[in-house]
């Protein structure tokens, strides 16, 4: 279970703390535990201090707190407080990655059969979507749209999400493209043909939660050759 640690102190000497916890990370490269740390200055009161540390779990944090060199920091940061630190130990009971939640419902929303609802609660005004064909990005909400229709025109889809991983501001998703060719698709007519393709999609979040930018990377050359566009070329 992972384990997050709070520490709450109080220091007008913010800067040599920094410097102390640079120290401490490199003093225990390879040997620390902790796999994140936060730390965050009370907006009210610059002086009141709280880092977030997160730990795979208990015996992990136990662990680092066992090293020689995490002893001699913590001295260290006690001459620093204005006042002894209060710890808090959690035991995470639940962790959910707002960004991913809203990228998966990206995904379903794209698919959702009958008309396409608005995208307003998912993506910024300016939306920029990068395509890795020779085609012009689509730059804005509408021209994203459009090419949303141009897909859904001739394909019934669904994706099914297979790993997402999230770091800052991005979300990368792979994920699994299953289909039914329904209509004229780069001037192929609709064939019946059921198709696969797989990719991946990275999206950029604002802070206010709502995507701001799509880099895709998929199997187009593949999707063609399933379509029976190649079927000429291969003879």
């Amino acid at each position: 279970m992972t384990f997050v640690q709070l520490i709450d102190c109080r220091t007008s000497r913010l800067d040599e703390m920094n410097r102390l916890m640079d120290r401490w990370v490199e003093q225990t490269k390879g040997k620390r535990t902790a796999t994140h740390s936060v730390v965050g200055t009370d907006r009210s009161d610059s002086s009141h201090v709280i880092e977030i540390v997160e730990f795979p779990s208990y015996e992990e944090a136990m662990r680092n707190s066992g090293l020689p060199e995490t002893d001699r920091i913590f001295q260290d940061m006690i001459a620093l407080c204005d006042e002894m630190p209060t710890f808090t130990d959690l035991d995470v009971v639940r962790d959910e990655q707002l960004y991913t939640g809203t990228a998966r419902r990206f995904f379903e929303t794209l698919a959702v059969k009958g008309e396409l609802p608005p995208l307003n609660d998912l993506l910024v005004e300016d939306y920029h979507d990068h395509v890795p064909s020779g085609e012009p990005d689509a730059i804005g909400m509408d021209a994203f749209r459009r090419t949303c229709e141009e897909w859904r025109s001739a394909f019934d889809y669904a994706f099914t999400v297979e790993d997402q991983l999230a770091q800052d501001d991005r979300v990368c998703t792979r994920w699994t493209w299953d289909a039914t060719h329904k209509g004229d698709f780069l001037g192929i007519p609709a064939s019946g043909r059921t198709v696969r393709m797989t990719g991946t999609t990275i999206h950029r979040f604002t802070p206010e939660g709502k995507i701001a930018e799509g880099w895709w990377e998929y199997d187009r050359l593949g999707l063609m050759g399933q379509l029976g566009a190649l079927d000429d070329l291969e003879k």
